[in-house]
């Protein structure tokens, strides 16, 4: 059975993914620091942008992949990647040194929570 609704929402994320990745290594390029980030705050938080991603996204998709899989609906499917597309969007205007936006973080934070746990409790319901 094809996933193709988790396929679009990973090529949709592996958008914003390439876009998060291209910043710190134009940043990186930019202030000439190959590894970590020099004490640089703005390539910090790049670093910290990108990394908050890749740490979150993968099982997200994972997760929403066995739902497909285990035959879950159109709309729950769309509900799943919806939800961590927007979080995923928002969640990057939160996190600055400076905590300026932390409305941001918290809901990307929520919304990316929301979608595991939509996929996780589908996936239990229907394991036993």
């Amino acid at each position: 059975m094809p996933i193709e609704i988790t396929g679009l929402y990973a090529s949709l994320l592996a958008i914003i993914m390439i876009v998060m990745s291209t910043r710190v290594s134009l940043m990186r390029a930019k202030t000439d620091i190959p590894i970590l980030h020099g004490d640089n705050i703005a390539l910090a938080e790049r670093i910290r942008r990108h990394a908050n991603f890749t740490e979150n996204v993968p099982m997200a998709l994972i997760l929403m992949g066995i739902v497909e899989a285990s035959g879950g609906s159109v709309p729950w499917l769309h509900a799943i990647g919806g939800t961590l597309l927007a979080g995923r969007i928002i969640h990057p205007f939160g996190v600055n040194a400076d905590n300026s936006n932390r409305a941001a973080r918290g809901i990307g934070a929520l919304l990316t929570t929301a979608s595991l746990l939509i996929s996780i409790a589908f996936i239990l319901i229907h394991a036993f």
